[in-house]
């Protein structure tokens, strides 16, 4: 199955690259973007600074964990079927020593810093690339060498006490064992899990929490610390535990993720309060300007949803990936696909200045070509490639379209075409081509039909997307008195040009619904408001969240105070 997520067992099935195809339409042009422009601009920017060149013996260039950039790269281009992977599959493979040891960094000076090294990180993007060239085209030179590479893993970490500071090789592990059957990657990845907490790290600055290495994973109760490792980990976690039958783990990261959606996640689904160690804050700190919400915090939510989703077949699982899809992995390209959001802000107070190169900093005012931390482009980079495998599952009796989009489904003898304008118009048409001569369920969200099924059958379905107020939980004081605006699956924010209004002036009146305004196709909202003090009401511009900045610096705001 052509499938970055294989479970042997859950409750549903995923359906993959072979069996979701993309057509025109949101996630189909962003799909297609990535192609032809996103993987190129990546690997253009990591051969200019040398990133690649690490791999050639050339001098040490970018952070302890460059490697990992180069290897999302690949993962990108297995999953799109990019005909430069070779070429730099090649030189990454030129790169590794006799035992299957794989670091441009520490070569000379191996495993002497679990906290800050990345090198287990780097070998878990190494296995993830491996494992999509893997099920894209079959066995490669490269896929020989990442299994060294996970041999020497196992051979070195087996029977220590040490972990990685970053989580990420566990879930690559576990999809090793599922491709190969090798008992021992599996093995190797429980062992790291359940290392974690014992403590396994020593403390830094930021505490114990930072790495989730403050308590075991069986006994957290939400997730904290560091949000794209507490994200990585609890995917391996419940990877780990689909595979061993762990219920108990299962069922202790569902509550994780239950409470910090209830109590630590933003309404666009982004995940990281604070600045300081890109981390959860506590319950209900949520504050719009100090948001960090990193594009790779999204994109490991995402992959999590997806993985209790396929474990439990529970619809929330779904929505809430669909919620973080459209609001934080969306908004990170700008529409050209050449810069990117690293931060997620859900206000910005001061517009920000166009970056021509690296931006040393991770700041989200205004995205950036290249950050000199670029995990956030390749990591889209991957998203985007491996997308049509999310979008849809499969039972024995039927498929379940999670994520309309337009395109084609097929399964076990159904075939369907899906038409769809969403998320700007709420209508799914969706077309049985072909269809066994036995009852099948065809799922769109929460519609359902069930029965023996023509060619030229329909099952239309008009999703709820209405412009809706929505007010924020009284006990997140930050946002206190404010009003957001949502529409179908997509936030939307008011965007003002540098030199402006000032937002930070604005009040919304909500006593009437927001009204539509068309425009190339994406549906914009107006909204009465008056600025402070002043009286006078007049229209206010909302942009869909994901689309702000695409028009130069400005400042922005989704959370508005609202006057009656």
């Amino acid at each position: 199955m052509v499938n970055p997520v294989v479970p042997s067992t859950g409750a549903l099935t995923p359906l993959g690259l072979d069996a979701v195809r993309l057509s025109p339409g949101f996630w189909g042009d962003l799909r297609a973007l990535n192609q032809e422009v996103i993987i190129g601009h990546c690997l253009d920017w990591m051969e200019k600074l040398g990133w690649i060149g690490n791999f050639r013996g050339e001098s040490a260039r970018g952070r302890e964990f460059a490697d990992s950039e180069v290897y999302k790269l690949l993962e990108a281009m297995s999953w799109a079927r990019d005909p430069r992977f070779d070429e730099l599959a090649a030189t990454v493979v030129a790169a590794q020593e006799s035992d299957g040891y794989l670091n441009t960094r520490w070569s000379g000076d191996r495993y002497r810093d679990f906290e800050w090294g990345h090198e287990l990180y780097c070998y878990g993007h190494l296995i993830q690339a491996g494992v999509a060239r893997w099920r894209t085209s079959g066995e490669h030179e490269f896929t020989d060498a990442v299994r060294r590479a996970a041999d020497h893993v196992c051979r070195r970490f087996m029977d220590t006490g040490e972990t990685c500071g970053h989580p990420e090789i566990e879930m690559a592990l576990v999809e090793l064992y599922r491709l190969t059957g090798t008992d021992r990657y599996l093995e190797m990845a429980r062992r790291f899990v359940e290392r974690r907490g014992t403590p396994a790290l020593a403390e830094v600055e930021f505490g114990r929490a930072y790495f989730q290495d403050d308590m075991p994973v069986r006994d957290a109760d939400v997730f904290r610390g560091h949000a794209v490792r507490a994200m990585y980990l609890a995917c391996g976690t419940v990877d780990v535990a689909v595979e061993t039958g762990d219920t108990e783990l299962l069922a202790a990261v569902e509550a994780q993720w239950e409470r910090t959606i209830a109590r630590r996640t933003h309404l666009t689904g982004g995940m990281g309060s604070r600045h300081s160690g890109e981390s959860f804050g506590d319950d209900f700190e949520l504050p719009p300007d100090r948001a960090y919400s990193e594009t790779c915090a999204a994109v490991g939510s995402v992959m999590l949803s997806h993985r209790l989703l396929l474990a439990t077949g529970r619809r929330r699982y779904a929505e809430q990936a669909e919620r973080t899809l459209y609001n934080v992995v969306a908004a990170s390209p700008a529409l050209d696909g050449r810069s990117f959001f690293y931060t997620n802000p859900l206000q910005v107070r001061v517009a920000g200045q166009p970056a021509e190169g690296v931006n040393p900093r991770a700041e989200g005012a205004l995205r950036a070509p290249w950050f000199a931390v670029s995990c956030c482009p390749n990591n889209v980079a991957r998203t985007l490639a491996s997308l049509p495998a999310y979008l849809a599952t499969a039972t024995a009796d039927g498929i379940q379209i999670h994520h309309p989009a337009a395109g084609e489904i097929t399964h076990d003898g159904l075939e369907l075409r899906v038409e769809t304008g969403y998320p700007w118009d709420g209508g799914v048409a969706v077309h049985v081509v072909a269809a066994p001569a036995a009852p099948r369920r065809i799922s769109v969200g929460e519609h359902t039909e069930e029965r023996v099924w023509e060619p030229g059958d329909v099952v239309a379905v008009e999703l709820d997307v209405r412009p809706r107020w929505v007010r924020p939980d009284p006990r997140v004081d930050a946002v206190r008195g404010c009003v957001a605006v949502e529409r179908g699956p997509l936030v939307y924010c008011a965007e003002s040009a540098a030199g402006g209004p000032s937002l930070e002036l604005v009040q919304v009146l909500t006593g009437t619904p927001p009204r539509e305004e068309r425009a190339d196709g994406v549906v914009e909202l107006e909204v009465p408001s008056a600025a402070l003090g002043d009286g006078v009401v007049g229209p206010l511009r909302l942009v869909p969240y994901h689309r702000w900045g695409n028009r130069g610096p400005a400042t922005m705001r989704v959370w508005l105070p609202e006057v009656s």
